[in-house]
């Protein structure tokens, strides 16, 4: 969950709202590839259920799971994905067409601007998660996330109620 926290604490409740009224939940069986390496994603995916194993070239490099955002290097670099997800088990995902936060962004700076933070930060903590397995010693939340942990907490669970039909 922590993950989300990153998401979620940049982002404003209508935002959040957004997000559930343009995505579709989406059941994952286990073994089925959500993105394939190589292969175009139209979609940004929220992991909201489950576990998810990311591989490139066939080799294992990560395990995903809830909170965690999947097809965002593509999002952001407009690439082809360098890896393949597959669900380890029965999964779910928020799938966000990109067309539509495409638009949302027109739309909105704000909303562009906050979701692109959240994303940078979102990434930076991958990159430093991945650095410290390699022997660096910084595996702390950020300050800024401490201050919204608790208001991104609150959102993370109305999300989910928002996807499974509990509020409106």
């Amino acid at each position: 969950m922590r993950k989300a926290l990153y998401i979620l604490g940049d982002l404003e409740d209508g935002d959040i709202i957004w997000l559930a009224r343009n995505g579709s939940v989406r059941a994952v069986a286990p073994g089925e590839e959500l993105i394939h390496e190589g292969r175009a994603i139209d979609h940004l995916f929220f992991v909201t259920d489950g576990s998810f194993i990311v591989s490139t070239h066939g080799r294992r490099i990560a395990e995903v799971s809830l909170g965690d955002v999947l097809g965002e290097m593509s999002f952001v670099e407009k690439r082809l994905p360098t890896a393949t997800v597959t669900a380890a088990a029965n999964a779910r995902v928020l799938a966000v067409p990109r067309h539509a936060i495409i638009a949302a962004f027109d739309a909105d700076a704000g909303f562009a601007a906050r979701f692109y933070r959240a994303l940078a930060v979102f990434l930076s903590d991958r990159l430093r998660t991945a650095t410290a397995q390699t022997g660096a010693d910084d595996n702390e939340l950020d300050e800024a996330v401490l201050d919204n942990l608790s208001m991104a907490g609150d959102r993370f669970v109305r999300l989910i109620a928002l996807l499974e039909g509990r509020m409106r």
